[in-house]
C-alpha cells in the first residue's frame, strides 16, 4: 500500500475519532458548561484575594480554597435571601396600598399622564373600571394567583435547578482555586501545540476583556444602584435600599437602567406625587444614566482597545445566547475574534509592501 495514502487514512480516522470523542464529551458535560463558566469567572475575578489568603495561611492550598469558596457562597446566598425577603414584603405592601386606594376611590391618573395620547386614556379607563367595581381587582388577583399556583411546580423546579447550578459553580470554584495554577500550565501547553505562540495573545485578550467587563459593567451597575437608591430615598419611596438593589441588577444590561427608575417615576405619578416624580426623572436622566454613558465605555474601551459598540453587541448577544453568564462570555468571545483579526491583519500588512503603504496612508502607486 502507498505510504502516503496510508498516512492520509490514519489522519482521517484520527480526526473522526477525535471529533466523535468531543461530541460524546459534549453530550455528557453540556449540562455543566454554564456552572463551570460561572465558577471560572468568579475564581478569575477573586484570584488576587485568594493568593493573599493563601499566603497568610502559609500556602495551604486546600484550606485557602475552602475558605474562599465558603466566602463566595455566603456573599451570593445571603444577598439573594435578603432580596427575596424584601420582595415578598414589598409585594404585599404594594397590594394593600393599591387595594385601599381603589376602595377609597383615591387612585387617580395625574394630568401629566392623562395628556399622553392613547396611553393616558387607557390607564384612566382601567382605573375607572376598578374603582367602579372594587371586586374586579380582587377577582383579577385571584385569577393571577390561580395561574401562579398552576405553574408553581415549574417555578419550584426552576429554583431547584438554579440552586443545583450554584452548587456546581461553587464546587468548580473550589477545585479551580486549589488546582488553578497547574490547570493553566496544562492549558497553555495544549493550546500552544495548536496555536503556537499566539496563544499568549489570545489568553491576554480573554483576561483583559474579563477584567474590563467586571469593572466596566458590574462596578458601573453598583454605582448606578447606589445613586438610584439615593434618588428613591429623596423622592420618599419606601425601602429605597431594595429598589436600589433591583436597579443595580437591571443595570447589568446596557441601557436597562431607565426602565428601573422610570417605573418608579410612573408609580409616583400614579400616586399623585408629581414633583418627586419629576425630580427623580431628572436625577435618573442626568446623573444615574450618565454614569452608564461615561464610566462603562471609558473603562471597557480603554482596557481592551475595543470599540464599545462591539462590546455592547457582545453583552447583549451573549445574554440572549447563554443567559446571565453571557454578560461575560459574549464580550470575551468577541475579544478573541478581534485579537485573531488584528493578528492576521498585522501578518498580512507585514508580508505585503503595498499593504504597508496603504496602512501608512498611501496608495501603491504614490511616488516615494
Amino acid at each position: 500500500m502507498d505510504p502516503l495514502r496510508n498516512q492520509t487514512t490514519r489522519r482521517i480516522l484520527l480526526a473522526t475519532f477525535i471529533a466523535g470523542l468531543l461530541l460524546l464529551g459534549f453530550q455528557v458535560l453540556h449540562h455543566f458548561i454554564i456552572p463551570v463558566a460561572w465558577g471560572g469567572i468568579l475564581v478569575y475575578v477573586t484570584w488576587p484575594l485568594y493568593r493573599r489568603l493563601r499566603s497568610s495561611l502559609r500556602n495551604r492550598h486546600t484550606l485557602a480554597a475552602l475558605l474562599m469558596t465558603v466566602t463566595l457562597a455566603l456573599s451570593i446566598v445571603l444577598p439573594v435571601l435578603w432580596v427575596a425577603f424584601l420582595l415578598q414584603s414589598e409585594v404585599s405592601g404594594v397590594y394593600q396600598r393599591i387595594s385601599q386606594q381603589v376602595v377609597a376611590g383615591h387612585l387617580e391618573v395625574p394630568p401629566l399622564l392623562l395628556d399622553i395620547p392613547w396611553i393616558g386614556q387607557e390607564i384612566k379607563a382601567l382605573l375607572d373600571r376598578l374603582q367602579a367595581d372594587p371586586t374586579a381587582l380582587r377577582n383579577e388577583l385571584e385569577a393571577w394567583t390561580t395561574y401562579a399556583a398552576n405553574h408553581a411546580a415549574g417555578f419550584v423546579g426552576g429554583v431547584g435547578r438554579n440552586i443545583g447550578k450554584l452548587g456546581f459553580a461553587l464546587l468548580t470554584a473550589f477545585f479551580l482555586y486549589r488546582e488553578g495554577e497547574a490547570f493553566m500550565v496544562q492549558l497553555r501547553q495544549v493550546l500552544r501545540r495548536v496555536l503556537d505562540e499566539r496563544v499568549e495573545d489570545y489568553l491576554k485578550a480573554m483576561g483583559d476583556m474579563t477584567r474590563a467587563v467586571v469593572y466596566g459593567i458590574v462596578l458601573t451597575a453598583l454605582a448606578q444602584g447606589l445613586l438610584a437608591g439615593v434618588g428613591y430615598a429623596v423622592a420618599g419611596m419606601s425601602n429605597p435600599v431594595f429598589l436600589g438593589v433591583l436597579t443595580a441588577l437591571v443595570a447589568l444590561i446596557p441601557f436597562g437602567t431607565p426602565f428601573a427608575w422610570g417605573a418608579v417615576c410612573i408609580w409616583l405619578l400614579l400616586n399623585g406625587q408629581t414633583v418627586p416624580a419629576i425630580g427623580l426623572f431628572l436625577w435618573g436622566t442626568f446623573v444615574v444614566s450618565w454614569v452608564d454613558n461615561i464610566i462603562r465605555p471609558l473603562v471597557i474601551s480603554n482596557a481592551t482597545q475595543m470599540p464599545f459598540l462591539l462590546v455592547m453587541f457582545g453583552v447583549l448577544g451573549g445574554l440572549a445566547a447563554f443567559g446571565m453568564v453571557g454578560l461575560f462570555i459574549g464580550p470575551v468571545i468577541l475579544a478573541v475574534m478581534v485579537a485573531v483579526w488584528r493578528e492576521w491583519l498585522d501578518d498580512a500588512v507585514a508580508g505585503a509592501p503595498g499593504d504597508t503603504e496603504v496602512a501608512a496612508g498611501k496608495t501603491p502607486t504614490d511616488p516615494v
